[in-house]
């Protein structure tokens, strides 16, 4: 049967409704969690997220903190639903051809590169220069959620290319986290690794469609996560590897793919996310060594608020006026600056790159505080922005 424009982007409809609206919750999960830091409960707050939680199974146990299950265990679903998310964007979705994948692919790419230079410039030589990766990133449920309050008049286009600048700004915070936040490798557990990812790619290409069911998918992606965590290299990266196994077919509906993405999303938006934010968002505001002209501060500011527009925007004027081609959606000059800025909140993942960049607790704070601060103004000049186009 023929499908409709109107068929075609339903999907995309009701993720950009998802995304938008537990933006919302996130926001309220990170307001709970600084109001927590900053109470009297904040002692308890610190004890809970420093519980010690484990298990034994034989020869074997596992113990980590509460944080750390968070982050190294709940946040590896999150990345296999970015992985899921990932791959069927390239299948699927805007990135599915050459010709549309060039605006939000060439959009993501200096959105990325002009942050960290700018952040690597005023931070050289310091003891923060680690941190180059902080401003990269882009928090899609956020940019979403403002732009769906803000720009309601905002075409399609233009917030399909946003999703998908998005999407692609996560694929490459992925590689920096797997290429240049991983430490002392150990090649055995690596390897290992690496043989159950490639156990479930195999399976994903076997003739036999009883295999290719998700509890096989799923031993193999723990097999891959317990081994990434021996090794050194971050274990949300055999979530993004598994979630890339998941099979897929021509009828986009009814794939494994399809299936287990439309079970996780509500999942990873209205939960992990979340709880993410209330374990890593609560900062003392007064404490820490957090300075507005610090190098660190100075440097993730200038990354998001600045780095990320210019990188969008201009990007994506040089590359439309080179091949003589309308802004996305054929938005104004201003919509389109106002996405580069709402590009300028990185949270989640911002937040998530500083605890691998920063072991150390107070520039870890300081950190934080500082991306808080950013992604907020991002996307107070983003809303304004969009509000200005609506009135020239």
């Amino acid at each position: 049967m023929k499908q409709t424009l109107k068929d075609v982007l339903a999907p995309f409809r009701r993720f950009f409704q998802m995304e938008s609206s537990s933006g919302l919750v996130l926001l309220l999960a990170a307001i709970a969690a600084l109001a927590l830091a900053n109470s009297p409960l904040a002692a308890s707050y610190e004890a809970l997220l420093h519980l010690p939680l484990g298990f034994s199974l034989g020869g074997l146990a596992l113990s980590m903190p509460l944080e750390h299950w968070v982050n190294d265990g709940l946040m590896t679903v999150f990345f296999f639903a970015i992985g899921l998310e990932i791959k069927r964007e390239f299948l699927y979705g805007e990135l599915r051809t050459k010709s549309a994948m060039v605006l939000p692919v060439t959009a993501a790419l200096f959105g990325m590169l002009v942050p960290a230079l700018l952040y690597s410039l005023i931070n050289y030589g310091t003891e923060t220069a680690g941190g180059w990766g902080i401003p990269m990133a882009t928090d899609i449920a956020f940019a979403l959620g403002i732009l769906s309050l803000v720009g309601r008049d905002a075409p399609l286009g233009l917030v399909v290319f946003l999703t998908a600048l998005a999407i692609v700004d996560d694929l490459g915070a992925i590689v920096v986290i797997a290429l240049f936040y991983s430490t002392d490798i150990s090649i055995l557990p690596l390897g290992l690794g690496l043989l159950a990812l490639l156990g479930a790619f195999l399976l994903g290409r076997t003739r036999f469609r009883g295999l290719r069911s998700l509890p096989l998918y799923l031993v193999l992606g723990l097999l891959a996560w317990s081994a990434f965590l021996s090794s050194g290299i971050h274990p949300t990266i055999a979530g993004v590897l598994l979630g890339l196994s998941i099979p897929a077919s021509e009828d986009a509906s009814a794939s494994l793919l399809h299936r287990v993405e439309s079970a996780l999303e509500p999942w990873s938006a209205y939960f992990i996310m979340p709880v993410f934010a209330l374990a890593n968002a609560g900062v003392a505001i007064g404490g820490g060594s957090f300075s507005l002209t610090s190098p660190l501060c100075l440097g993730i500011a200038a990354g998001l608020v600045l780095g990320k527009p210019i990188g969008i925007f201009g990007s994506t004027r040089v590359l439309t006026a080179a091949i003589r081609a309308p802004l996305p959606g054929n938005a104004s000059t201003r919509q389109l600056l106002g996405v580069g800025s709402l590009g300028g909140i990185g949270f989640t993942m911002s937040i998530f790159i500083a605890t691998l960049a920063f072991p150390e607790p107070d520039i870890l704070a300081a950190a934080k505080l500082s991306i808080l601060s950013a992604s907020v103004l991002s996307g107070i000049l983003g809303a304004l922005i969009f509000r200005f186009s609506r009135t020239a």
